[in-house]
């Protein structure tokens, strides 16, 4: 597949997970909430998670914000189910050192969507964006 097909393809993951985004919602009062913002340009996500003997059972957002924002929240609520914390926080790595454009670890998870966003790296302005909601989880399994 050429760069511009995958760079489509990319693209097309991202905007469908922002207009039909995963996981949208909260939970209930037994879960942690996380709220956080990015003042720079206005970005803001409501996170709650479900976390049980040190597994995250469950992950909802709301918020507002830029499609790189919104879809990498729906991308990680999806990707973060069922994992034990310390893999969440893992996720949350890797994603950190994919925005940064530094080489990462890709053997342990599949990634799945969550390597459309890859090309934010090109970005610097909006790898702010891609990682509230990867921040705010972390932050919240900490809680």
């Amino acid at each position: 597949m050429s760069f511009n097909n995958l760079d489509q393809l990319y693209r097309s993951v991202i905007m469908d997970h922002y207009k039909n985004p995963r996981n949208k919602g909260a939970l209930d009062d037994t879960s942690v909430t996380i709220d956080m913002n990015n003042p720079t340009c206005g970005d803001r996500i409501h996170l709650t998670l479900l976390v049980e003997d040190g597994i995250v059972k469950d992950a909802k957002f709301d918020g507002e914000g830029c499609s790189i924002s919104m879809s990498s929240a729906s991308m990680m609520t999806q990707i973060i189910k069922g994992k034990k914390v310390e893999e969440a926080n893992e996720l949350a790595e890797i994603f950190s050192q994919m925005m940064l454009g530094e080489e990462y670890d890709d053997e342990k998870f599949d990634l799945g969507d969550v390597e459309a966003l890859q090309g934010v790296a090109k970005f610097p302005a909006r790898i702010k964006c891609a990682t509230l909601s990867w921040k705010a989880m972390q932050k919240g399994v900490q809680e």
